[in-house]
């Protein structure tokens, strides 16, 4: 199979549309905590702002300037992320990680969805791009800890 081909398969219909439809793309006003992530392998970056209520988070904005793959996995967080506590999302993060590094399980609900990044596993250096929008938010509510 060639290199072109097994992109164009890595790049399904259901990446892009994700991408082109991604939500929460409105930063906050006055948020909680906010947190900058940068893939320094491609340059994508992923900037989220959270709010929180007794370690819930109850608001979300994200700006995501990222790879299709990146933005798949960004649009997915950011249409699951508000309810979830801080442990939630490290499972969350810590199940796609062993899904694309380690031949890992489909994450669980509310993150099932990132299942269709499963063919990226494949592609490592498309890794960190997916990973942003995870790492940025538990940055973003590690910082919020730190200050409380």
């Amino acid at each position: 199979m060639s290199a072109e081909t097994d992109l164009i398969k890595l790049y399904s219909g259901r990446i892009l549309a994700l991408a082109a439809d991604m939500p929460r793309t409105t930063r906050l006003d006055h948020p909680t905590a906010t947190a900058k992530k940068r893939a320094p392998l491609c340059g994508s970056t992923v900037t989220v702002d959270v709010d929180l209520q007794d370690d819930v988070i109850t608001g979300y904005g994200q700006d995501v300037k990222a790879c299709a793959l990146g933005q798949a996995a960004a649009a997915i967080v950011g249409a699951n992320i508000v309810g979830l506590t801080v442990d939630q999302v490290q499972d969350g993060r810590d199940a796609l990680y062993a899904m694309l590094k380690s031949d890992g399980p489909v994450p669980a609900a509310p993150c099932g969805d990132l299942e269709v990044l499963q063919p990226a596993k494949d592609y490592k250096n498309r890794h960190a791009s997916i990973m942003l929008a995870f790492d940025a938010t538990l940055d973003a509510l590690a910082s919020h800890q730190a200050s409380a």
